[in-house]
């Protein structure tokens, strides 16, 4: 039964109400989590709410283990291999039930660094060695040492994880299809227009080569962190107390997590690695639009045929249509990425003064940004996987436009001191086109040696590929 415009909705009580109340991809407000959310899965443990929440535990207890024992700090000894093994055990273990019990304790607080601080000391005192040094907890720390770090941590592994490999399956999609076309000729078009042939695999090679030149410094961003307190000056550690070098130990712990160290900030690490990584993401997304539209149009044009699947539609009204959906849904989602990451660069490295809130809330975005580039790609990989070339319908379009081959019959004349060749060329060719015996007849009149007459009456548009098969072949990564 149809709705009736008037009826309300959501609906009211009952069955429909309940399960608009529970949350699933159905009722998620975002694609990436609705739609999506197949494909945007992997992403879950680093940027969801219990992503963040088990990252700053992690920052909390290896900064706990880093202070124990210090020379300086007779009051907070090493720990027992008891005492480390339990702690080891939380960050391991580290569950949705944790999580809530996180988030229970900030519904008191409104502090989301505070409860995880306030959870721990509930922790450490099912061992009474670490419940007499749970004051040492978030010892000399303000949120932020621990957010940053949190959020260096969680970016990291989630572009190792899922965005690097999703990167690289792409790479080598293209560097296959590379070299299976390396040597299928096809009509090259600038301004639209008919233009030098190239090969459809040299075109795929130029791709790859782009793509991996951006995927490379994606890899090579090292995320930044701080330690340094409220201000960025060690103003509490010092008081508490003056004999530990704290700048020296924070640079030990920041490292021994894998990050570079940040000596120079205000409360907040300044964010401009991240600005540096987006950027990156942004040329990489943009390279990848390229490709997209590119591909799009070679399907278009035939080219590029694809495979069908059983059972899906690609019109509700025309049965015959097999639509480039994949490169399309790319596209859109690069756009969406690219504004996102746009965005995150420009405002995260502008904080009023010592820090103002508003990196809080878009710090939280970053998920939503990586979402929309991992939909892009895992697109992509689906789309390429789908191509099947057509070299008939290419070899049709060489074959109509031997008018690309004056110029390499203008550049043999110019090697022999034919006088005006590009014009004489130009007069005969541009916006025409010519047939073979034409463009053979000219050449029959040319005062050229024979050898390289001859050459030129062998030419077709097919061959004139200068080396491109050879480049196509070269698309491996150095």
């Amino acid at each position: 039964m149809l709705l009736s415009r008037l009826d309300p909705w959501p609906p009211g009580k009952g069955e429909s109400a309940h399960a608009m109340e529970q949350f699933s991809p159905l009722t998620a407000v975002t694609a990436v989590d609705g739609r999506y959310a197949a494909q945007t899965r992997e992403l879950s443990p680093f940027f969801s709410e219990f992503g963040l929440i088990r990252y700053r535990v992690i920052v909390e207890l290896n900064w706990f283990k880093a202070l124990a024992g210090h020379p300086t700090m007779p009051e907070f000894p090493a720990l027992s291999d008891d005492a480390l093994s339990f702690i080891n055990s939380i960050e391991d273990q580290f569950g949705a039930g944790d999580a809530e019990r996180v988030k229970q304790i900030e519904a008191v607080t409104n502090h989301d660094v505070k409860a995880v601080e306030y959870y721990l000391q509930e922790r450490f005192s099912e061992l009474p060695e670490l419940d007499a040094l749970s004051g040492f907890i978030h010892f000399a720390c303000t949120s932020e040492d621990i957010n940053n770090v949190a959020y260096a941590l969680l970016v990291r592994d989630a572009r190792d994880a899922v965005l690097t490999p999703l990167q690289k399956q792409i790479e080598t999609a293209l560097g296959g299809l590379a070299k299976v076309l390396a040597e299928t000729a096809m009509l090259s078009r600038t301004h639209g227009q008919s233009a030098s042939p190239t090969t459809m695999g040299k075109e795929m090679a130029n791709f790859r080569a782009r793509l991996a030149r951006q995927s490379g410094q994606i890899a090579a961003q090292r995320p930044m962190a701080k330690f340094n307190g409220a201000v960025g000056n060690f103003n509490a550690h010092v008081v508490a107390n003056p004999d530990l070098d704290w700048p020296a130990l924070a640079r030990r712990f920041i490292e021994s997590l894998g990050l570079s160290h940040n000596s120079h900030t205000t409360q907040i690490e300044p964010h401009d690695w991240m600005a540096e990584l987006f950027h990156t993401m942004v040329r990489h997304h943009a390279v990848l639009l390229d490709l997209c539209r590119d591909t799009w149009a070679y399907i278009s044009l035939g080219y590029f045929g694809q495979k069908t699947i059983e059972g899906e539609v690609g019109s509700s009204t025309m049965p015959h249509k097999v639509n480039p959906i994949d490169f399309e849904n790319a596209e859109g989602n690069l756009g969406t990425a690219n504004a996102l990451l746009g965005q995150l660069a420009e405002k995260l490295t502008v904080s009023r003064w010592q820090r103002d809130l508003s990196d809080s809330t878009a710090l939280r975005t970053i998920g939503t940004a990586f979402g929309h580039s991992v939909i892009a790609c895992r697109s992509v990989i689906k789309g390429l996987g789908k191509l099947r070339a057509n070299p008939e319908r290419m070899a049709a379009d060489l074959d109509h436009c031997w008018e690309v081959l004056a110029e390499p019959v203008q550049t043999v004349m110019r090697r022999y001191g034919i006088e005006n060749p590009y014009e004489q060329l130009k007069t005969m060719t541009r916006g025409k086109a010519i047939t073979r015996e034409a463009l053979h007849a000219f050449i029959a009149e040319l005062d050229i040696p024979e050898n390289a007459r001859e050459a030129l009456l062998a030419l077709t548009p097919a061959a004139y590929t200068g080396l491109a098969a050879r480049l196509a072949h070269d698309a491996e990564p150095d």
